[in-house]
């Protein structure tokens, strides 16, 4: 990557345990401890990956069969959210 193709600086500060294992990764490569940290950052997938996946998850779940009153789906549906609930999201 090169310089001036660069626009924004950020100010980051990291414990020294991540520090060391940034620094020791970059040493093996023989790059910056900026250009592991950008491809840390390249490799992270895209809001359009991740909601893809999540579609072709479903999609290629196998069938199953629905109860007949939707009240007893709701149920099914709300235990299931009670025994895995959805991690918090940073936003």
């Amino acid at each position: 990557m090169h310089m001036r193709n660069l626009d924004r600086r950020v100010h980051l500060l990291l414990d020294e345990q991540r520090y060391q294992k940034v620094l020791i990764e970059a040493k093996q490569r023989n790059v910056s401890v900026a250009e592991i940290i950008r491809g840390a950052i390249d490799r992270m997938p895209a809001d359009d990956d991740v909601r893809r996946a999540a579609i072709d998850r479903i999609l290629a779940a196998p069938a199953v069969p629905l109860p007949p009153d939707p009240n007893d789906l709701r149920r099914e549906i709300d235990q299931e959210h009670e025994r895995h609930p959805a991690p918090a999201r940073d936003r």
